[in-house]
């Protein structure tokens, strides 16, 4: 019989730990991290520096450190976000 208490769990896809790559890090940090932690610091410096368009909160205005994240957009909603972020964490 397996003690379950014993059995590691399987992490998911948002607890997974990984690498950001050189443009992230310059927003989250170079230590890796989950992509939870990812998204949680990138809303963290678009909330510190004001990067939501005040019209419509769900656009995000790139600056010079997020527009190599962004593919070199101007701007994003925040749905498309997490997609560009996941291109920028690795295992």
């Amino acid at each position: 019989m397996v003690d379950m208490a014993e059995t590691p769990k399987k992490l998911n896809g948002l607890q997974q730990v990984l690498k950001p790559s050189g443009a992230l890090a310059g927003v989250v940090g170079s230590g890796s991290l989950s992509r939870g932690d990812a998204v949680s610091k990138v809303w963290a410096y678009i909330k510190e520096h004001k990067l939501q368009n005040p019209a419509n909160k769900r656009e995000i205005l790139a600056d010079a450190k997020l527009k190599p994240v962004f593919d070199g957009k101007d701007k994003v909603d925040m749905f498309e976000m997490n997609k560009h972020l996941s291109k920028h964490l690795t295992k």
